[in-house]
């Protein structure tokens, strides 16, 4: 007579689930359900107060007017800072552009400007008349506007007037985007308008 064996098989032991487990099966299940939501490409941010002047020369030319400047003057703005050269006639052409060495016409001398950056100002305009006395004669021409509480412009210094162009330079606190144009006024005269800007 045969006997037949039956083998049993154990009981299986249930998994134990751990807090870590649990805590991967729920976040494997939540992002199933989410959407998969498409990935936007980052937001340019906009320009500072709408500036896109950029920092390349500013250049009109370099012919001459007779009309001498009078005077320079300097202004505070919310988004720039603003230096204006005051001329008795008609603007002649200008250039306006960072330096490495500002220096003085004529001579070539290299002069100082406060700033971590720095700005040459030709105006097609001399500081003396027909006769060549000084119309413009600045008390201090290495300081020719006050910069107390100004968060771009450092100093405004007058290089001199050399073959009828006036050259002005302006110690600014780095290389900043800004702009030049001319206006009419005051008076019959006309101004140059010299732009930096606080920051890019």
């Amino acid at each position: 007579m045969s006997t037949t064996r039956t083998t049993r098989t154990p009981p299986r032991t249930p998994l134990r689930a751990t807090p870590r487990t649990l805590l991967a099966g729920a976040l494997l299940a939540v992002g199933a359900l989410a959407p998969v939501a498409a990935v936007a490409p980052a937001a340019q941010a906009a320009p500072y107060c709408g500036i896109t002047w950029g920092s390349l020369p500013k250049v009109t030319g370099f012919d001459t007017a007779q009309a001498p400047i009078t005077d320079v003057r300097s202004g505070r703005h919310t988004c720039f800072d603003r230096v204006v050269v005051d001329i008795s006639g008609d603007a002649g052409e200008y250039a306006v552009r960072y330096v490495t060495t500002y220096r003085a016409p004529g001579s070539g001398q290299a002069l100082a400007l406060r700033g971590g950056a720095k700005i040459e100002i030709l105006v097609g305009n001399p500081a003396y008349d027909a006769d060549g006395d000084a119309v413009y004669d600045p008390a201090n021409p290495a300081e020719l506007v006050g910069t107390a509480g100004y968060r771009t412009l450092r100093q405004a210094r007058l290089g001199g007037s050399f073959e009828g162009q006036t050259s002005i330079g302006l110690g600014v606190r780095a290389r900043l985007p800004m702009r030049a144009f001319v206006l009419d006024g005051p008076g019959s005269g006309q101004r140059l308008v010299v732009d930096v800007a606080h920051r890019w």
